[in-house]
């Protein structure tokens, strides 16, 4: 389905004058939204689903299931199961100054919101972030990336037919396309995506005083130490990375190794590799695609402008344009100013760096944005403990990777450049509802003796008030 800019305005408006009859429904009235969408996902459109992704970028099924219909069904599960207590009005402590009022918090709709999606996970970052705004009563227009256009087109055959599209629509197009559904006077936007383009949308939401939830990304570093089972941990760091062919915005993107075990880690990674994916990954059915020329192209330039300043290929490197694959690639005696330890790679292209020290390890880290995810493999509650106090980050997973996404009872998100709010379970939740305060009162209270005309009475009851209560 696709609109025009003044269709797009028409959606919007339906959508509003259609707000608070869905802000209105209970929660059992929401958990049936959220289990068509769940039976959608695991039975009706499950194999159309896997063979979609293949089509866009060759992801195996396995991977299909495990990171893009799982994580959205576990969701539903997570909040199914929760919502009615979420949607509760929360008793909270009057002052005794109050005293004869009630205080409560409501979660109450934000109203109509923006998801934009993107292309690397396209089901799971597009209905995860749907099932937190239906468990919170709003209406929602969707727009997933143009870069997986049968993911896409498929994702719009679902939701039209699970839904009206004065509650949820799912629009495609272009870049404009954004750009249009930008101007409009959204309640919320939950944007996924690059920094770059996170500004853009925040910059957007500015003029309507939007809400924005922006789950950007970076470069997420991974410490190791000399402590380490080195294969066990090359084993979990080489699933990690290469998994979606390092398409994953929470992907290990550089390594920071002791240096003394440099040559381990190498000798491991090269043994692993090929475990994983044969001594030619590119006949692996377990390994992806890059999802189309533009980014297959930035990719080669990244490598090629570090071969261009001496760096070492340690493992991989090889391409084929063909059908945009990139072997798994291990690249060590980078230049600082090189653009693979400048930018976010988001490819299967793994620089390594080594450390003499932790604190020089730390002091890297620290010299750049705050990261979406830090990853720590070390045996010495000493170093993980000392790394915890000295680094910021989005998330931090200890002795594995990619995990802390998967809990929904932990807020997944970033911190200034790699994000600003959280999602998943209640945190997800709470980002698509107001809390909105509400204190009643019930008798004739202590500040209704405060009125004009002011006396020296009512300033003794302010002086008692003050330093008493």
């Amino acid at each position: 389905m696709s609109y025009s800019d003044n269709m797009f305005a028409s959606l919007f408006d339906k959508q509003k004058a259609n707000q608070f009859n869905i802000g209105n429904t209970n929660y059992k009235e929401r958990v049936i939204k959220l289990k068509k969408l769940k039976h959608a996902l695991e039975s009706t459109y499950k194999q159309d689903i896997r063979d979609a992704l293949y089509a866009d970028f060759k992801k195996p099924q396995l991977e299909v299931d495990l990171t893009e219909i799982y994580p959205v069904i576990d969701e539903i599960k997570y909040v199914s199961k929760n919502l009615k207590s979420w949607l509760k009005k929360q008793h909270v402590g009057t002052p005794l100054a109050m005293l004869g009022s009630s205080s409560y918090i409501i979660n109450e709709p934000k109203g109509v919101c923006l998801v934009i999606s993107p292309w690397n996970y396209p089901i799971n970052l597009t209905f995860g972030p749907l099932v937190s705004a239906i468990a919170g009563g709003n209406a929602v227009i969707l727009k997933p990336s143009e870069m997986t256009p049968n993911t896409s087109r498929l994702m719009a055959k679902i939701v039209a037919d699970l839904f009206d599209e004065n509650e949820i629509a799912l629009v495609e197009g272009e870049v404009e396309t954004s750009q249009a559904l930008l101007e409009l006077p959204f309640n919320h936007i939950f944007f996924t995506g690059s920094p770059a383009v996170g500004k853009i949308v925040m910059k957007a939401a500015s003029k309507h005083l939007t809400s924005v939830t922006l789950e950007l990304g970076g470069k997420s570093p991974t410490i190791i130490d000399d402590s380490v089972n080195i294969d066990k941990v090359v084993g979990k760091i080489i699933y990690g990375k290469f998994m979606n062919a390092g398409q994953t915005c929470i992907a290990p993107d550089y390594v920071l190794v002791d240096e003394r075990i440099k040559e381990s880690f190498i000798t491991s990674f090269k043994k692993q590799v090929s475990k994983f994916y044969s001594e030619q990954p590119e006949s692996s059915e377990a390994y992806s695609r890059i999802v189309n020329k533009k980014h297959f192209s930035r990719l080669n330039e990244l490598l090629e402008d570090s071969k261009s300043q001496n760096a070492k290929i340690d493992s991989g490197g090889q391409s084929n344009d063909e059908n945009n694959y990139i072997e798994p690639t291990l690249i060590s005696d980078l230049n600082e100013d090189s653009k693979l330890m400048q930018e976010e790679i988001f490819g299967p292209v793994l620089p390594l760096k080594t450390y003499k020290t932790l604190e020089e390890a730390v002091d890297y880290i620290n010299s750049k944005e705050k990261p979406l995810a830090l990853y720590i493999y070390s045996k010495k509650k000493k170093n993980i403990n000392y790394i915890l106090d000295n680094t910021r980050a989005g998330g931090t997973c200890i002795n594995h990777n990619l995990l802390q996404y998967l809990n929904h009872n932990l807020p997944f998100g970033g911190s200034n450049n790699s994000g600003i709010g959280k999602s998943h379970g209640y945190f997800g939740f709470l980002e698509f509802t107001n809390q909105r305060s509400l204190l009643k009162q019930h008798t004739f209270g202590a500040v209704d003796l405060l009125k004009p005309p002011y006396n020296n009475w009512k300033q003794k009851i302010v002086d008692l008030t003050i330093k008493w209560f």
